[in-house]
Order: structure tokens, then C-alpha cells, then sequence
């Protein structure tokens, strides 16, 4: 599914790893393995969220949950201590961080109910009780950012419009209360891909949407900050994605990207003549993300496969300068005072998520450091890229998380993880349940199937029309490069994954029977039609543009739905999914347990089933994810 990315005890909770005495290690060698990294004490570590910036670059906000639960917290730049600002009125499951007022005195954030993706917004002044909501129309929705004047809240809402169309369209709030406003009336979804945001007068506002048969196509419009007068004011060809990205400080260019060249390419645009400087190689996806508050640099985040770097290119020069990572994943990158200072939520695979500082000439500087407990970050393995080759020769990379070592003769269980999407893709970043899995013996592959993102829009764009086809064959080929690891068991190899990963679990229990021998479904879709039945008007299109439309198509969206061929299972399979979620209604794991049933399958012995109360298309919260992540975690061992 696109992205806008239960109460089960571990069975190692009982079990906390004793702090041993202190002993000299060789420099660089890990500690001995000893019992598997405790899941719940790894999952109860605090971590912090989607830090942001004020306009001021003086304070940081964000989301963290040091309590046991999500809190918004402020902390003043460049350092000292963080104030909790909410208690129990932040959202329970995070997903996008909060935004500032122009001013640097309040927060505007997004709250629904139990995950089910309707939310409302709320203003909380840095110094009151608690937070005042401002828009009483529950809908999926994307705060963009606070007018320049301080008056209004742009935001993207699927809230009953014009005509009754439910469509994602651009609206505004008062600040200080009042009646919300629909700015725009698109038949397309606005800002589902490319966001939205105003110039720095305010009296205008830029967006991305489709108004051509095309649905893979998205173009860049501007509007007077009442919506009106709204026109297109960069489209590179018809059917290419080109999207909006960052206002300049003049308000006479604008910061776009587009695929039209076979990869996403970081752009400024002209508004005056309509021409176009590009940035970046043009061969290898590099996202645009902002300009410095001078207007002198443009940041962009190169995403070559696995490989991500941020990048600094001067105005109007256009030399480049490289960000050092450490080969990790750098998110949320935003300019500070200076304009070769960035801050950013930053990760790799043996490092938890912190506040850290980027800088030019230097490694990444940590300002809010992760939380590790007892736990010695030394144990923690860092995954590996790897190539193997599909059916067609196409080479899938792949990040392998394994044992450092596995004695001789010995051969252990596999798991194949499918990311979510599919237009997504897996980053080097710290992935808590995979530590927990290798400790326990796993191997684990994260393969960058066709249709993800980071490879070029050829490769993003080979699996439309054709979900649980080309893909899943990525799939069994991996299964197969794991099966010929001389420490991987080829009789023991599972599958999971959530969203469109639920979805090509399901896929491929059912059309690649003999590879699996156990396989969890997350949040996964098993009968299309009926998905797009259940769907909201932002999601239809999506659909419609990756498989075409359900009715001229149908064939097709029954080939591809697992429900119909539910009597192919061999797999011991686990389904787990979230009773409120609006992406992948729970409906998709209700008629597949039933169907399985049907056929005399037994749960309990064949599959087992499990509905997760208060939670809907994943979850951020710590209660929520030791639920989930327990219940994989134990039915892999169990099962492999």
C-alpha cells in the first residue's frame, strides 16, 4: 500500500541479560553472542521522532517516548534540555512530525483515533495545558505548513468537498480557530506525491496534481493563497512525475524534481520564463528537499539503490558538495543558521535513531543521543548489500542481515522481508526486530524488488500491471539465494512482510507453494477488488494507476488475489492485522481465514490468526509494537 510506512508476552521478556562485569575486548570485536538481544527491553528503549526545526532554528520539536508513550518535546539549539510539552494528548501512533508557526510559540500536529487514519489538527501553544483542536472534520489528512503571516494552516484533507467528492485536495485553517476552507477541487489526489507549501509573501501557494488521462503523471501548479487562479506551471512530458519541492526565498523560482530523464532529478524552476536548471548526475534517483534560508544552497538526498547521501549545490554555481553519512540514512534534513549546517533524524543499522548535526567536513555529530540501556551496541550487526539475479537477468540488490559467524556445518532458518509500497524500498537504517531475529539465529533479506523506489522510474515502473507478477519472482529468486548460502537451510526459509509485503506474502505462499515453510502476513491485501471496493478516493487512483482499472483489468486483479488460490497453501502461515486499518481493511485477513477454514484447514495447527485491537496500519507505540513484533518474532521460531 502507499505511504503517505499486538498483547502477546516474548517469551525472552522474563529474561533480562544480566550486566556482566566490565572485561577487555580487542579493539573492533564484538562481545560473544550469548542469548538473544531481550525483544522487549530493545522495543522499551526510548526513541525519539520526526524532529523539526523552527523557522528560527533556535529550537528543535519533536516526538518522544521516554514515558512509555508518544509526547511532543521541545529542546533549545544547539543544546539543552528537552521539555515535555503533552501528556497523553500527542498521538498515540506517530506518523509524520509536527509543524511550526512562523513565530516559534506554538506546534500544529495531526490526531486520529486507535490508527484509523482520521484525523483532525490540533494547535498547542508551547505553554498551555493542552493542545486546541481546529478542524472538527475527521479525514486523511497532511499538514503542509503555517502561512508566513501566521494566520492559517495549509493543509491536504480527503474531507467531503465541492459536490460531495472525497478526494485529497488542498484546505486551510485559521490558526486561531475558526471555520476550515477548501482551497482546491481536483478529481486527482493533490499533494499525495510531492507536497504543497507557500511563498514567502504568503500570497501564493504551489502544489502537485494530474488534470490528464495519464494517471502515472503529476505536474506543478501555483495558486493565490485563496486557491484561486490556480494553473500549471512546470510539466516535463506528459506522463512523468514532476513534483513540487521548496519555494526560493525570492518567490521567483521554485524547487522541483522530475523523472522525465529515467530518474528523479532535483530541479530549479524559473516562474518568470519557464525554464529549468537541473541538478544532480540525472542517472541515479536524487530527491530535492530544500533551500537554505539565504537561498544560496539547495539541499537534495541522493538515493543510489541502498546508497544514501545528502548533497549541497551551490546557487547559481552549482558545485556540489557531498554530506558524509557513516552509511546511514539521514531523515527530515533541514538547514540550520548556517548554510552548510544540516540537522537530521539519523540511523544506521547498528545505531538507533538521534538528533544529529551533518556538516561538510566531518561525520554526523549526535545533539540528542539514542537510548541503549543495558544493551551493548556491539552486538548489534550492520546488514550487507548484495546482487543476485532474477529470472529476466535484472540484478536485485538486497540488504542481508546475518550471524556474524555459524560454526561449520551448521545451517540456519531464512526470512525474506518485502517492504511495504511497493513504490518504497529498504535503506540502511536500525531495523529493531531484525537485530532481535539474527541474535536468534535468523538470516534475513531485504530485497529492493521491481517496483521500488531508488533505481530509476524504469525499474519503480515495471511491476505496474503486473503486482504478484515480475516481483514475485524477485521474490522466489531471493529465496533461492538464500538456499544457496552454504550456512542457510533451504528447507527452513519463511517470508513476511506488511501492507503491499502482506500482500506479496500471500501472493507468494499461494503461487510458489514449495519455498516457504512458514510465512506472516501483516497488514496484507488478499482479495484486490474488494481492497478497491473498501478504498478511499486517493487510494482508488493509486490503485488504478499500478494495475489498471478493476473492471477492464479484472482478470487480472483475480490472478493476482491470493484469496483464489488459498487451497495452494503449504506454508504455515501467521495473519496479523490491525482492526482499524483504512489502508488494508482488516476484511483482507477475515475472508482468507475464513476461505481457509472452508477448505478444512485447521487454526492453531495449519495457520493461526490474530486481530489486533486500537491499531490500524502499523503502529509507533511501544505497546503496540512488542505486541506485534513478539507474535512474528515467536511464530518464526516456532515455525522455522
Amino acid at each position: 500500500m502507499p505511504t503517505k510506512r499486538s498483547k502477546a508476552r516474548p517469551r525472552s521478556a522474563a529474561r533480562r541479560t544480566p550486566r556482566a562485569a566490565p572485561r577487555r575486548r580487542s579493539p573492533g570485536r564484538a562481545p560473544p553472542a550469548g542469548e538473544p538481544i531481550p525483544l522487549e527491553q530493545l522495543i522499551r528503549l526510548p526513541t525519539l521522532m520526526f524532529p523539526k526545526l523552527s523557522w528560527q532554528r533556535n529550537q528543535v520539536a519533536f516526538y518522544w517516548d521516554r514515558t512509555g508513550r508518544n509526547e511532543l518535546y521541545v529542546q533549545p539549539l544547539p543544546r539543552g534540555e528537552a521539555r515535555k510539552l503533552t501528556d497523553g494528548t500527542a498521538p498515540l501512533s506517530v506518523r509524520t512530525g509536527p509543524v511550526w508557526d512562523r513565530a516559534g510559540r506554538s506546534l500544529v500536529f495531526t490526531r486520529d483515533t486507535g490508527g484509523d487514519e482520521k484525523f483532525d489538527v490540533y494547535r498547542l501553544p508551547l505553554g498551555a495545558d493542552a493542545p486546541i483542536r481546529l478542524t472538527q472534520q475527521p479525514s486523511d489528512m497532511q499538514i503542509a505548513e503555517v502561512s508566513p503571516d501566521d494566520r492559517w494552516v495549509l493543509f491536504t484533507s480527503n474531507a467531503p468537498g465541492r459536490g460531495g467528492r472525497r478526494q485529497m485536495n488542498l484546505w486551510r485553517v485559521p490558526l486561531a480557530g475558526g471555520a476550515a476552507e477548501q482551497l482546491t477541487d481536483y478529481a486527482s489526489p493533490v499533494g499525495f506525491e510531492g507536497g504543497s507549501g507557500y511563498s514567502a509573501d504568503g500570497r501564493q501557494i504551489a502544489f502537485s496534481t494530474n488534470e490528464t488521462p495519464d494517471l502515472n503523471n503529476i505536474d506543478v501548479y501555483v495558486c493565490r493563497e485563496d486557491g484561486s487562479d490556480a494553473h500549471r506551471v512546470f510539466q516535463a512530458r506528459v506522463g512523468s512525475k514532476d513534483s513540487y519541492v521548496a519555494w526560493h526565498p525570492d518567490r521567483q523560482h521554485l524547487g522541483i524534481q522530475s523523472d522525465a530523464s529515467g530518474a528523479v532529478r532535483p530541479g530549479v524552476l524559473d516562474l518568470a520564463d519557464g525554464s529549468v536548471r537541473w541538478f544532480g548526475r540525472g542517472s541515479v534517483d536524487e530527491l530535492g528537499a530544500d533551500f537554505s534560508p539565504d537561498g544560496r544552497r539547495l539541499l537534495t538526498l541522493r538515493t543510489d539503490g541502498v546508497r544514501v547521501e545528502p548533497f549541497l549545490y551551490d546557487l547559481p554555481g552549482g558545485r556540489a558538495h557531498r554530506i558524509p553519512t557513516e552509511g546511514g540514512l539521514p531523515v527530515s534534513l533541514e538547514f540550520g543558521a548556517k548554510p552548510t549546517e544540516l540537522f537530521a533524524w539519523y540511523t544506521n543499522p547498528t545505531r538507533r535513531p538521534e538528533f544529529a548535526r551533518l556538516r561538510v567536513d566531518g561525520p554526523p555529530v549526535t545533539l540528542r543521543a539514542a537510548d541503549y540501556g543495558d544493551l551493548d551496541r556491539r552486538r548489534f550487526v550492520a546488514g550487507r548489500a548484495v546482487r543476485y539475479p532474477s529470472f529476466d537477468g535484472r540484478k536485485i540488490e538486497a540488504i542481508l542481515y546475518a550471524p556474524r559467524t555459524t560454526p561449520r556445518g551448521m545451517r540456519r532458518p531464512a526470512i525474506v522481508e518485502v517492504h511495504g509500497g511497493p513504490t518504497g524500498q529498504f535503506f540502511p537504517n536500525f531495523n529493531a526486530l531484525n537485530q532481535h531475529l539474527v541474535s536468534r539465529g535468523f538470516v534475513v533479506l531485504e530485497p529492493n524488488v521491481r517496483g521500488s523506489t531508488g533505481y530509476g522510474s524504469e525499474f519503480r515502473d515495471l511491476n505496474r500491471l503486473d503486482w504478484g507478477g515480475g516481483d514475485l519472482q524477485d521474490i522466489v529468486h531471493g529465496a533461492r539465494y538464500l538456499g544457496r548460502l552454504p550456512f542457510v537451510d533451504p528447507q527452513r526459509i519463511g517470508i513476511w512482510g506488511g501492507s503491499y509485503g502482506g500482500f506479496m506474502t500471500y501472493v507468494a505462499t499461494v503461487k510458489a507453494p514449495e519455498l516457504w515453510k512458514a510465512a506472516c502476513a501483516w497488514v496484507g491485501i488478499t482479495d484486490l477488488e474488494l481492497l478497491y471496493s473498501e478504498s478511499r478516493e486517493h487510494y482508488q487512483y493509486y490503485f488504478r494507476e499500478q494495475m489498471g482499472d478493476p473492471e477492464t483489468h479484472r482478470d487480472l486483479w483475480r490472478d493476482r488475489s491470493a484469496i483464489h488460490f488459498a487451497d495452494r497453501l503449504r506454508a504455515k502461515l501467521l495473519m496479523v492485522h490491525g482492526i482499524n486499518d483504512p489502508r488494508c481493511p482488516v476484511d483482507q485477513a477475515r475472508i482468507f481465514r475464513d476461505k481457509l477454514l472452508s477448505l478444512g484447514k485447521r487454526e492453531g495447527t495449519d495457520f493461526e490468526y490474530l486481530e489486533l485491537a486500537d491499531e490500524g496500519h502499523g503502529s509507533s507505540d511501544i505497546a503496540q509494537r512488542l505486541r506485534s513484533f513478539s507474535t512474528v518474532s515467536d511464530f518464526f521460531a516456532r515455525a522455522l
